[in-house]
C-alpha cells in the first residue's frame, strides 16, 4: 500500500481552517496594496487599489523554499515590518502632499513633531494623543497580521506541495503577464503591483534629492556679492526709515483670486487701499513664489532673508549653521537696530542671534499680553501691531528693521479675534470675551466648507489689522513690506494651486516707490492676476540693489 500525499485525506480542512486561510489571503493581498489607497481615494477610484502584490508573492516563494521553521518565523516578521513601514511612509507622504503640497523626505522626520502640533491645534491635545495611540496600535496589529497571514498561507501550501507550487507559480505568472502588458482595472494603476517597494524607493529618491541639495549648499552660500560690501554703501536709499517685514500667515494667492471667498478679501484690500491713498501712502504689489506650502513657515522666512532657496528641513538646518549674510544682518551692518518680533515663540531661539544677527528678540513672553489665545495664535495680530508701534518703533532713536510674524491667520483659523478700538487694547484682556464666544476649531473642522470660510475670515482680519495699523500710525518714515509666507493647506486651496503669495511695499515717501519702478510691480496693495511673480529667493538681492544706489 502506497502512502497518500500529505493533505490528501483533508483537501479542504475544517471550515475554521478554510476561513482563516481566506482571511490570510485577503490580508496578503490588501495590506501590501495599502500605499496605493491615498491616491486611489483622492482620484475617486477606490478600485484602483486592487492588484497583485509582488511583495506577497516573493515572500511566499522564499518561505516555501526555506525548510527551517525558526528562519521562516523571522522572515515573516521582517516581511510584516517592511510592508507596514512602507504603508506608514506612504500615509505620511500622502499627508505631506495633501497639506504641504510636497513629498515626504524621511530626512525631515523631525517635522512630524510640528505636524503633531498642527493636529493638536486643530482638534485639541486629547484627541490628537488618542489618534497617535490608535495609529501605533494599528501599526503593531498590522505587522502581526501580515506575519500571521504569510505563515498561515505557507502552512497551507506545505500541506499540499503540489497544489502549493502550482498556486504560487500561477499567481506569479499573472503578475509577470500583467507587468509585461500593463493590464489594469483603472487607468494608471497596473494590476502588477509593488506598492510597498514603490513607497520605499520613492522615499529613498526624495532623501537622495535632499542630500544632493544639501551638498550644493556650500557653493551657493559662498556666492554672495554683498558679503564684502561695507555698511556705508548698503541700503542708503532707506536712510532714516523704519523698515518692517511682516509675514502674514497663510496669505496665499488663493486669498486674492480664483476662489469663492477671494471677492470679500479683495474688497477689504480695495477699501483699505483707498484709505491708504487718502492717508498719503504709496503701495506697490506683486507675487513671490514660496518654497513651502501649507506650513513650515520658517522655510519661507529663511528664503526671503538669505536669498537662498530653502525648500526642505535639511537645507534649512544647514543654512542656519552657516555664515550666509541675511537681510537682517545687512540692515544691522548699515546701522539699523534689528528686531525679531515673533509672538508665537515660547522657547529660546539661539539662531535668532547666531545666524540672523537680530539685536533684539521678542517672543510671546516679552509682549505683556494678558488676553486669551486664539487657536494657534497666542497673541492676536492687532495686539502685535500695537506692541510694534509702542514698544519697538517708538522706543528707539535709531532706525529699526523688524521682522514681524502675524499669526491670527494660522491654522486652525478658529476661534478668531475681532478688531477693537486701538486705545482700548491695553494688556489684551479686552479680547477675553471674543475667544469665549468664537467658534472652536473642533466645530469648524467638521466640514471643509466651514474651514474655507474660517480661513477667509482670518485673512480679512489679518489684513484689516494691518491696514488699521497704518492708518493709526501715520508715520512718514515707515516702510512696510508685507507678504504671505505660504498658501494655506489644500483643504482651502484645492489641488495644484501653486506656491505664490502676495507681497506689497507700502510707504509715505514717494522715493521708496520710485526706487522700485523698474520692478514693474502693480500700484496698490492688491496684486492682479498678471502681476509680476518672482521666486522668493530673488527678493533679498533685488531689494538691497534697489535701495543701495549712490
Amino acid at each position: 500500500m502506497t502512502d497518500a500525499p500529505v493533505g490528501a485525506d483533508r483537501p479542504s480542512g475544517s471550515p475554521l481552517r478554510r476561513f482563516s486561510l481566506a482571511v490570510a489571503i485577503v490580508v496578503l493581498v490588501l495590506l501590501p496594496l495599502a500605499p496605493r489607497a491615498p491616491a486611489a481615494l483622492a482620484d475617486g477610484f477606490p478600485l484602483a487599489i486592487l492588484g497583485v502584490p509582488a511583495e506577497s508573492i516573493l515572500v511566499l516563494f522564499v518561505l516555501f523554499m526555506v525548510p527551517w521553521r525558526p528562519v521562516r518565523l523571522v522572515l515573516a516578521a521582517c516581511f510584516g515590518v517592511v510592508v507596514v513601514f512602507a504603508i506608514v511612509l506612504g500615509a505620511i507622504d500622502a499627508g505631506y502632499r495633501e497639506v504641504l503640497d510636497i513629498p515626504f523626505d524621511p530626512l525631515d522626520w523631525q517635522q512630524l513633531g510640528d505636524a503633531f502640533g498642527v493636529v493638536t491645534g486643530a482638534i485639541g491635545a486629547g484627541p490628537a494623543i488618542t489618534l497617535v495611540v490608535l495609529i501605533a496600535i494599528a501599526t503593531a496589529l498590522s505587522i502581526v497580521a501580515l506575519a500571521w497571514a504569510v505563515l498561515r498561507v505557507d502552512t497551507a501550501m506545505r500541506h499540499d506541495r503540489g497544489r502549493g507550487t502550482c498556486a504560487i507559480a500561477a499567481v506569479a505568472a499573472v503578475w509577470i503577464v500583467g507587468a509585461a502588458t500593463g493590464a489594469h482595472l483603472v487607468p494608471g494603476r497596473p494590476i502588477a503591483a509593488a506598492a510597498a517597494v514603490h513607497a520605499i524607493s520613492t522615499s529613498a529618491s526624495h532623501s537622495a534629492a535632499g542630500l544632493t541639495a544639501v551638498a550644493a549648499l556650500p557653493r551657493q552660500i559662498a556666492a554672495d556679492r554683498f558679503r564684502a560690501t561695507p555698511g556705508s554703501r548698503l541700503l542708503t536709499g532707506l536712510e532714516g526709515k523704519d523698515v518692517v517685514f511682516a509675514f502674514v500667515e497663510s496669505y496665499g494667492r488663493v486669498a486674492v483670486q480664483g476662489t469663492d471667498f477671494s471677492a470679500d478679501i479683495r474688497r477689504t484690500l480695495r477699501e483699505g487701499n483707498a484709505q491708504l491713498e487718502a492717508d498719503g501712502y504709496v503701495s506697490r504689489s506683486a507675487f513671490l513664489t514660496s518654497p513651502t506650502f501649507g506650513g513650515l513657515s520658517w522655510l519661507a522666512h529663511s528664503t526671503l532673508m538669505t536669498g537662498l532657496w530653502v525648500d526642505r528641513q535639511p537645507v534649512y538646518s544647514k543654512v542656519i549653521r552657516s555664515d550666509r549674510l541675511t537681510l537682517s544682518e545687512i540692515f544691522g551692518r548699515a546701522g539699523w537696530h534689528t528686531v525679531s518680533l515673533s509672538p508665537a515663540g515660547t522657547e529660546p531661539w539661539s539662531f535668532g542671534t547666531s545666524f540672523y544677527h537680530f539685536d533684539t528678540l521678542i517672543d510671546a513672553s516679552d509682549v505683556g499680553y494678558r488676553g486669551p489665545s486664539f487657536g494657534y495664535a497666542l497673541v492676536p495680530d492687532q495686539y502685535t501691531w500695537k506692541h510694534l508701534a509702542d514698544e519697538v518703533l517708538a522706543a528707539d532713536d535709531r532706525p529699526v528693521m523688524a521682522e514681524v510674524d502675524l499669526l491670527s491667520s494660522h491654522t486652525p483659523w478658529a476661534p478668531l479675534p475681532e478688531l477693537v478700538p486701538w486705545p482700548e487694547i491695553g494688556d489684551g484682556s479686552v479680547f477675553g470675551s471674543q475667544a469665549a464666544r468664537g467658534e472652536s476649531a473642533a466645530e469648524v473642522w467638521k466640514e471643509p466648507g466651514r474651514v474655507r470660510e474660517a480661513y477667509a475670515r482670518s485673512i480679512r482680519y489679518a489684513l484689516a489689522a494691518m491696514l488699521s495699523f497704518l492708518h493709526e500710525s501715520d508715520d512718514p518714515d515707515l516702510v512696510l513690506v508685507v507678504l504671505g509666507d505660504h498658501q494655506p493647506a489644500t483643504i482651502v486651496t484645492g489641488r495644484d494651486p501653486g506656491h505664490d503669495v502676495p507681497i506689497s511695499i507700502i510707504s509715505k515717501d514717494p522715493a521708496v516707490s520710485d526706487a522700485i519702478d523698474e520692478w514693474e510691480w502693480e500700484d496698490g496693495v492688491l496684486p492682479g492676476p498678471d502681476a509680476p511673480v518672482w521666486p522668493m529667493s530673488a527678493f533679498r538681492d533685488r531689494f538691497v540693489d534697489a535701495f543701495s544706489r549712490g
